[in-house]
């Protein structure tokens, strides 16, 4: 386990690594990075992935953003996306990656957007999966259900409960290790969106970059302008909102940069 400093006030944010083929020590430069979504932590949704033979003897980071996991949990942090991005790299200044190819899910991938937006130095490509691209996500989306009710409600007044009733069970099992506050305003974070858009951000973005979308969550609002800006756009077959246990082969695939 690997950990940074994040905000000024010794609160940390931690990673675990798998060596690259250069064996145990850690070697600076490139690497790949897995970044979880809203709720989750990255080893848990993204090992299995990062061992793909496809992707073998990669530096792999599996990073738990602020809030989440096994990263601390400040009361006083904003947990905004860029807030997210800005501690994210934090970890990557102190585990001397410089261009890695970035793996990021749903929040993780709007964060991982912002990251090469903000430092383009961090990142060299991008593979995100069915990330949050546009503020004001539907009601019906996790973000959305959260941000609804009102902090104190969440936090103290059973909203989290509620949310952990309401959830599948396999997100449920990382959720109830997030901090709810942490939980809440990510949330909110995610619904308000960024200035530009996220999606703007992916668009201008000069590393590489791929977008998988499951084909069971439907069409991917503005694919055509996505493509047009250079995002290569990927559809899983069979695949719903959790890409990486539906379909690992085909992001193992995104990630190794094979044509799918």
């Amino acid at each position: 386990m690997y950990e940074a400093e994040f905000d000024g006030q010794g609160s940390r944010i931690r990673w675990t690594e798998a060596a690259g083929s250069g064996g145990g020590d850690r070697v600076a430069g490139a690497a790949t990075v897995y970044v979880h979504g809203l709720g989750a932590m990255s080893a848990v949704y993204h090992a299995h992935v990062a061992a793909h033979p496809a992707l073998s003897g990669r530096r792999s980071l599996f990073v738990d953003l602020p809030g989440h996991g096994i990263s601390d949990r400040p009361a006083g942090f904003g947990y905004t996306l860029e807030d997210h991005a800005d501690a994210l790299a934090a970890a990557l200044d102190a585990a001397g990656v410089r261009g890695a190819r970035v793996v990021g899910h749903s929040m993780g991938g709007s964060v991982s957007a912002v990251l090469a937006y903000r430092r383009p130095d961090l990142v060299s490509g991008l593979v995100l999966t069915e990330a949050n691209l546009d503020p004001a996500p539907p009601s019906a989306a996790a973000s959305s259900s959260i941000a609804a009710y009102p902090e104190e409600e969440f936090v103290r007044g059973g909203g989290f409960a509620e949310i952990m009733r309401r959830s599948g069970s396999t997100w449920a099992a990382t959720m109830r290790l997030a901090d709810p506050l942490a939980l809440h305003r990510s949330a909110t974070g995610l619904v308000r969106g960024t200035a530009p858009t996220v999606r703007r951000m992916l668009m201008e973005s000069p590393a590489e970059r791929c977008f998988l979308q499951g084909t069971l969550s439907g069409e991917l609002p503005g694919a055509a302008e996505l493509v047009t800006s250079g995002v290569r756009v990927i559809r899983a077959p069979g695949a719903g909102h959790n890409v990486m246990f539906d379909r690992p082969d085909v992001l193992a695939a995104a990630v190794a940069g094979e044509t799918v």
